[in-house]
């Protein structure tokens, strides 16, 4: 059995709305040395599968069947941790 991590950002060039708000409300606090803000999600998937080759097929079949919007989103494993 593994436990995966999958981070999920918008792509590079694609206006990220939630990331542009945040952005200007750090800035209004203070924090102006914040260039760029992005957000996305993060994702944990405990999975059981014979080996880590299984593992990377079905979690990249996951992500792009269903996890991340390939028009606008890339998609990355974080870490990977067998587990008992």
């Amino acid at each position: 059995m593994y436990r995966v991590k999958v981070q999920i950002l918008p792509k590079d060039g694609v206006f990220d709305p939630q990331g542009h708000t945040v952005k200007g409300a750090l800035e209004k606090l203070g924090f102006n040395g914040v260039k760029e803000v992005r957000l996305g999600k993060l994702i944990e998937i405990l999975i059981d599968v014979e080996d880590e080759s299984q593992l990377m097929v079905q979690t990249k079949a996951m992500c792009e069947k269903l996890l991340a919007n390939p028009i606008i989103e890339s998609y990355q494993l974080l870490d990977v941790e067998e587990v008992p």
